[in-house]
């Protein structure tokens, strides 16, 4: 699109003075835009066929002493619906909106995302490692949106003490920019340049922009209060603390916290879990998030759930077993020196329980190829035990289509008189044939002896892998095919432990599909061979499975224009025991939502669960199989008050039965032997319920009111004749914990 003549006429005549300060108003005036670099290139990227959009789009570009400031303006006519939908912060779904994809030092190491929807709404999130992005952190920064008959604009101002950057050269710095906008109604996505997210290269491939150099300082202090009326006990407890932010330059940034909140008024989602790999959770605690890509190293897996820092583990369960670790301080420096990027974490917990956590890391990255080191440190002085982690990673662009990244990390546990060491490393290369295709290779190799979970999150060691994968995508679609685009995936890999025994072999392929509804699709077929589980009997040795079979689809279909309903399902098979593929687990989720208006949602999401081989441990060498029942309800209401309030409403809760069907012991080659030892039914229920009201006193500063109410139990009995249906009822009646909590934050900003 061309920008019109009045437009240009103003600029012109503004260009030679100096520019104005941008008023954030989600005004584009011509006179506060004078001298920014403007962009009309924008191409398709969702599907991804990078054709010139036929949605006219146009952006700004401009460096201010108060920040980037970015504008957008976009051309939405009524033929094309607009979708106003509010939405909590972090909060995606089927909006209009616009995005700012920023690496202020230009190095393809870590960048920031920035979305604004038409609504007003924002989401902020983190990236790293190219295209892995983490919505735990929230920033300060401005925003705002306004509509003008067949248009819409958005201004962002992202001020400069966001994020750490080098030093710049000559007043200039080049930095790396992505924007682009999405039409809700459609989830077409229109891009500059024209890269997409979902590409295996997409921070590296950010535009090279020269803007002016700024610099900004900052000193910002949130202290908060807390207090909890016990509702169950009939106690009352009050606590407070701090979070401060001190930026004195762009190469410098401090982060400390002093009795840090531990996210009262946040709620983990609830899980059934009985394996031998814990559960990841995410981490929403203020000070936590504050620049922690930098430390955000993935290893030990394609996903980014392992890594060699989860900061969970600070304050997390403590080492005697009672309650949690009570954190007194933590700091935090992120900066850079001599090309180099730097950061150090400190934290250390009270009492004689308590363990001190400590990481630095450094990094230096060129065009091509980028180096990164890391150590941490635990010391627990209740187990006598002190862990450390060395890693080493680097990352390699080989022409335009290939990339390489490995890792290496070891080990040293020292507990009591014993010192353990232990060592892993990873390989993955990345190669795109042509616009069409790509492969991957994977190799990952961990240790017996290797040890990352004092610190760091690791679902097991013990481990070889090796997986190969291609994928196609496919965007040439007929216009009248209600899929805007496809992509499959296809992978062959193997699994090994240390002893050369043979885990599984398996076979997948998957498709992700876009409808041009703005909803998508996802469906995938698993085979994995005959083989061994090691780790179901924790360590009393390695059972004989047969082959297993996989089946997962799911779909999203939002509400459309002047409609009400949304809706998600999905549906699951998996033989998960010791008969194979006749036997196995049945799930169906069904979650349809309720918009009373753009600012009011009710959902209700139910689902059933059937189980008919599911193997758990019993203790030494003792196996057993059951049948199970579950059901679990996850309903809600989200009412977004006006700009500054929000009242949420959370309900889950869960019921489960098992039935005890046969009893195995593990034989000394691996293979279940069936034994007539008698082994008890098991049921359990568990409820979830929060009220949480929120009011935005200003950035970064609230009023939480929550009421909070839940509980578990766990039964079992020979012959217990335990029931689904009763255990989810009677979950609705438990009352382990009651409590009202009110917390008040404030950022003062020096």
């Amino acid at each position: 699109m061309r920008a019109t003549p009045l437009f240009l006429a103003i600029a012109a005549a503004c260009a030679s003075a100096p520019a104005l300060a941008i008023e954030v108003d989600g005004r584009i005036d011509a006179a506060e835009w004078a001298g920014a670099q403007h962009i009309t290139d924008f191409r398709m990227v969702q599907p991804l066929t990078r054709e010139p959009s036929a949605h006219p789009t146009e952006a700004w570009i401009l460096s201010t002493p108060e920040g980037l400031a970015i504008g957008f303006r976009n051309i939405q006519p009524e033929s094309v619906p607009r979708t106003r939908q509010k939405t909590q912060r972090d909060a995606g779904g089927p909006i209009d909106r616009v995005n700012l994809y920023v690496d202020f030092d230009g190095d393809g190491r870590g960048g920031y995302n920035f979305t604004v929807t038409l609504a007003g709404g924002i989401i902020d999130t983190t990236i790293a490692n190219e295209n892995q992005f983490n919505g735990d952190w929230d920033g300060d920064w401005q925003y705002a949106t306004s509509e003008d008959g067949d248009t819409w604009s958005a201004e962002m101002l992202i001020p400069w003490h966001i994020a750490p950057m080098r030093k710049s050269e000559n007043g200039k710095r080049s930095i790396g920019i992505s924007l682009d906008r999405v039409i809700g109604s459609s989830n077409e996505r229109m891009a500059w340049p024209a890269i997409s997210f979902t590409e295996t290269r997409f921070l590296s491939e950010l535009a090279k922009v020269e803007v002016e150099a700024q610099s900004q300082q900052l000193l910002a202090i949130t202290p908060y209060v807390v207090g909890v009326y016990d509702n169950v006990n009939g106690d009352a407890d009050f606590d407070g603390g701090a979070d401060i932010f001190w930026k004195p330059s762009g190469q410098f940034q401090l982060s400390a916290t002093l009795n840090p909140d531990f996210g009262q008024v946040e709620s983990d989602q609830l899980v059934v879990n009985f394996g031998a790999i814990e559960t990841f959770f995410n981490d929403k605690r203020p000070f936590f998030t504050e620049n922690q890509a930098f430390f955000d190293v993935p290893f030990g897996s394609l996903n980014n759930a392992n890594r060699l820092i989860y900061t969970r583990r600070v304050g997390g369960p403590a080492d005697d077993g009672n309650g949690s670790g009570d954190v007194t301080a933590a700091v935090k420096l992120n900066g850079s020196a001599a090309g180099f990027n730097y950061g150090v974490f400190a934290a250390t917990e009270a009492d004689e329980v308590g363990r001190d956590f400590f990481a630095a890391r450094a990094s230096r990255d060129g065009e091509r190829v980028g180096w990164g080191g890391m150590v941490t440190r635990v010391d627990r002085p209740f187990l006598d035990r002190v862990a450390t982690v060395y890693s080493l990673d680097h990352r390699w662009r080989i022409g335009e289509r290939l990339n390489i990244n490995a890792a290496a990390v070891a080990s040293n546990v020292e507990q009591a008189d014993d010192t353990i060491n232990g060592s892993g490393g990873q390989l993955r290369v990345d190669h795109e044939f042509n616009a069409r295709w790509r492969q991957q290779v994977y190799l990952l190799h961990l240790d017996r002896n290797l040890q990352l979970n004092d610190f760091g999150f690791l679902e097991r060691n013990n481990f070889n892998y090796l997986r190969y994968e291609v994928a196609q995508r496919i965007t040439d679609l007929p216009e009248d095919s209600r899929w805007a685009s496809h992509q499959w995936r296809y992978a062959a890999s193997t699994r090994r432990n240390d002893s050369g025994l043979k885990l599984w072999d398996a076979l997948a392929f998957n498709r992700f599909s876009e409808r041009r509804d703005g909803g998508n699709q996802f469906w995938e077929l698993a085979w994995y061979g005959p083989g061994h589980d090691d780790l179901i009997s924790r360590g009393n040795g390695a059972v004989q499975v047969p082959a297993k079979f996989f089946a997962f689809i799911e779909q999203w279909r939002p509400k459309q224009n002047g409609a009400h309903l949304d809706f998600y399902w999905n549906g699951r098979y998996g033989s998960d025991g010791l008969d194979g593929i006749g036997k196995g687990s049945w799930r169906v989720y069904l979650e349809p939502g309720y918009h009373v208006n753009d600012s009011l949602r009710f959902f209700a999401g139910v689902q059933a669960e059937f189980n008919n081989d599911w193997l758990l441990w019993q203790g030494s060498n003792l196996l057993a199989s059951f049948e199970s029942r579950m059901l679990l309800l996850n309903a809600g209401m989200t009412w977004l008050i006006g700009d500054k309030q929000e009242l949420r409403v959370r309900l889950e809760a869960i019921g489960l039965d098992a039935e005890a069907q046969q009893a195995w012991r593990i034989a000394d080659d691996g293979r279940p032997l069936a034994t007539a030892e008698n082994v008890d039914d098991f049921a359990l229920r568990r409820l979830g319920f929060q009220i949480r009201y929120r009011y935005e006193l200003a950035p970064l500063s609230h009023l939480y009111v929550a009421y909070v109410r839940g509980g578990a139990l766990f039964e079992e009995q020979l012959g217990g004749g335990f029931d689904a249906g009763d255990q989810f009822t009677r979950a609705f009646d438990l009352r382990d914990s009651e409590q009202l909590l009110i917390k008040l934050s404030y950022r003062f900003t020096l």
